[in-house]
């Protein structure tokens, strides 16, 4: 059930009557509303809620574990097992069969023959997200973070539908305390949260769908029928379809929550105006960052230890990020380059403290040179992202040394969409502020009148049908 379709109107329709009408009765409310977002997450296969309440028993047993065993020995144990038993459904579900595949491929090219069974199972509706929740729970739990939760308040936030299909990553600290209370109607900020559901909707429906069809999906899918500036705008299309995409959805969860009365982290602050790729990370898909950053490279060691010690963390946490996102070598790459980088990035701000200068170059021209090159190589990131293999990859990248051939796909109006949605990226945040709030002391039947106009347009420069958001596969 996808946001921008009559179904998940009228779905949301009824969630919403529910959720106030319920809201008085918390024990009903919160079996209502898990009910609901059971049957949500069952519109796609009904065998992936038994996943996802395997996960949520599996969590909740390791939690009661270690809030119950005496010593600390037994409640580390009782830790390991619990996150062991939630990487092992992950990691079957999603790495099983690519695994298999490299393993078996490895041993018959060094002559033991076909010997590992190759099964690729189905691969549930994003399980990375629901699962990285339940490990961010257990382990809270664990250092004593968060309280342990009951059953039922557990089971609504693993499954709360605004984020359950693609983030954001939620932890139990931010939206825990405010499943087990009563909400206030009156205290709705229904201005704002209509006006991010538009703001998701227009990224999502209009921009990304345009930019990935007219040119993200035709370079991708030939790159050697397209020419070299075709190819280079292929990288930027992308770079703004993954943005409207990912960052749409998110405006739309965070915009369904708050009309249900909850507050969801910001998981998008400008991502293209950083000036390295620490910052980048700072401001692209932010939950998933903090989660990597704190159960991840922290443990690890982090910034401690030698400068060497350090690049090994960075580049296993963002090896590890990539492979998150998906199994295969593509993404590998991608999480490789993305910690070179920000390992290059390190060790140029560790010369720059030593000789006693800033960590990071300022100036407009400086400034302005890093924002530059930043983007490009996190474009050149995204074409392994994208690319269905090695091989596309490689071909996307050959190309800008072979063919600069005419590029009719590079219409003016393509350079435009690209050109204004990372340009809308350095436009000042008290601008967008005081817009939204402007609106919201609009009357009421002007905000109905800009609503509907709002949905014409999103209706009519659409495209027939939405294609599934590029992160419920993750």
């Amino acid at each position: 059930m996808l946001f921008p379709t009559i179904d998940f109107a009228i779905f949301f329709a009824v969630a919403f009557t529910v959720n106030w009408l319920l809201n008085p009765h918390p024990g009903l409310w919160k079996l209502a509303m898990l009910a609901l977002s059971y049957f949500f997450y069952s519109w796609w296969d009904w065998r992936f809620v038994l996943l996802l309440a395997a996960s949520t028993i599996v969590a909740q047993s390791g939690a009661v574990a270690i809030t119950r065993l005496p010593t600390h020995r037994g409640r580390k144990i009782a830790m390991i097992v619990s996150v062991a038993a939630l990487l092992g459904l992950l990691g079957y579900f999603k790495y099983y069969g690519f695994a298999s595949a490299n393993l078996d491929n490895a041993l018959h090219q060094i002559g033991l023959g076909r010997l590992v069974p190759i099964v690729q199972p189905t691969l549930p509706v994003a399980i990375s997200f629901f699962t990285f929740m339940a490990l961010s729970y257990v382990i809270d739990v664990y250092r004593r973070d968060l309280e342990l939760a009951r059953p039922v308040d557990l089971a609504v936030y693993l499954s709360f539908f605004p984020h359950l299909i693609a983030g954001p990553i939620v932890r139990g600290s931010e939206l825990l305390p405010q499943i087990r209370k009563k909400r206030d109607p009156e205290h709705i900020d229904y201005s704002r949260a209509i006006w991010m559901i538009m703001g998701g909707l227009f990224k999502k429906v209009v921009v990304s769908s345009y930019v990935s069809t007219a040119i993200v999906q035709p370079v991708f899918t030939a790159p050697s029928k397209h020419s070299a500036v075709e190819v280079i705008f292929a990288a930027w299309g992308y770079a703004v379809e993954i943005y409207c995409d990912f960052s749409g959805y998110t405006d739309i969860a965070i915009g369904l929550a708050l009309l249900l009365g909850f507050r969801f982290p910001v998981n998008f602050d400008a991502p293209y105006t950083a000036l390295n790729l620490q910052d980048f990370w700072r401001r692209w898909h932010i939950t998933l960052s903090r989660w990597l950053r704190d159960y991840l490279y922290i443990p690890l060691g982090g910034n401690r230890g030698s400068g060497w010690r350090v690049a090994r963390n960075i580049m296993i946490t963002m090896v590890l990020g990539g492979l998150w996102h998906g199994a295969a070598w593509t993404f590998i790459i991608w999480g490789g380059l993305h910690g070179a980088g920000q390992v290059v990035g390190h060790f140029r701000r560790q010369r720059r403290l030593a000789a006693g200068l800033t960590p990071v170059a300022t100036g407009p021209v400086r400034v302005w040179w890093q924002r530059f090159w930043t983007f490009q190589y996190v474009c050149l990131g995204w074409i392994f992202f994208n690319a269905s293999s090695f091989t596309n990859a490689a071909q996307m990248l050959g190309r800008l040394f072979t063919s600069w051939s005419p590029s009719p796909l590079v219409t003016p109006l393509l350079i435009f969409v690209i050109i204004g949605i990372i340009g809308a990226q350095f436009v000042p945040v008290g601008f967008v502020e005081r817009a939204q709030s402007g609106f919201s002391r609009q009357h009421m039947a002007l905000q109905v009148g800009v609503l509907g106009l709002a949905l014409l347009v999103i209706t009519t420069l659409g495209p027939t049908g939405v294609a599934p958001f590029i992160y419920y596969k993750f």
